[in-house]
């Protein structure tokens, strides 16, 4: 039996099919630095292998790709539209973070704001909100991985509540949008691409709200 379709199915959907390839690059990276922080049983190690993803993709900016396919896809897809290795490699910080024995919640959360800025290059927008709208998914996808951050967010979506995003970024606000709802679910965890989550992210593409 295949694997239920995940959320960033859905929502890739959304993605202009010129731009889904760059997309495809960026959320590639994320979850290669994602797949360490889940795999790494010594924090130590971890950090090792985080910081060699943020040097590799550093030196993207000075140097040919190595053989490596998601790099390559990084120097095919994002850096000719003005993504560059260094700005990437600032991903590493917020995934950095998960491996404290305390975690930072706000270097997690910038991680989720910097993929919301470099989703906004690609599509050519931008919004007051959109940093918000990115710590926001950046918490949510912290929480389903079994972080516990105590307070839930409940001022950042207060900040957001009828907030319209332009129709150019709802392609990447969509993902704020089931952070909205895990949140305002938790602390039950519903399942991945569910219909009631389609539904959520249809509402949004038309009418641009989070929550």
């Amino acid at each position: 039996m295949a694997e239920p379709q995940r959320d960033r199915e859905l929502v890739r959907h959304y993605w202009p099919a010129e731009l889904r390839p760059a997309f495809d690059a960026l959320f590639a990276i994320d979850d290669a630095l994602a797949a360490i922080v889940a795999n790494s049983t010594q924090p130590a190690l971890g950090a090792i292998r985080l910081a060699w993803w943020r040097e590799a993709l550093e030196r993207l900016d000075t140097n040919p790709p190595p053989p490596e396919p998601r790099l390559q896809a990084v120097a095919a897809e994002l850096l000719p539209r003005g993504v560059s290795g260094a700005l990437l490699a600032e991903l590493e910080d917020g995934w950095a973070a998960q491996l404290d024995e305390k975690p930072d919640w706000g270097r997690i959360a910038e991680r989720g704001a910097k993929i919301f800025e470099i989703g906004a290059r690609l599509l050519g927008n931008s919004d007051r909100q959109l940093e918000e709208a990115g710590r926001l998914y950046a918490y949510a996808a912290a929480c389903r991985a079994g972080f516990d951050p105590g307070d839930q967010p409940k001022e950042e979506i207060r900040r957001l509540s009828r907030h319209r995003f332009p129709k150019a970024l709802r392609p990447l606000t969509a993902l704020a949008r089931l952070a909205a709802r895990d949140i305002g679910k938790a602390p039950v965890q519903e399942p991945e691409a569910t219909p009631g989550r389609a539904a959520a992210l249809l509402s949004h593409r038309l009418f641009g709200f989070i929550a």
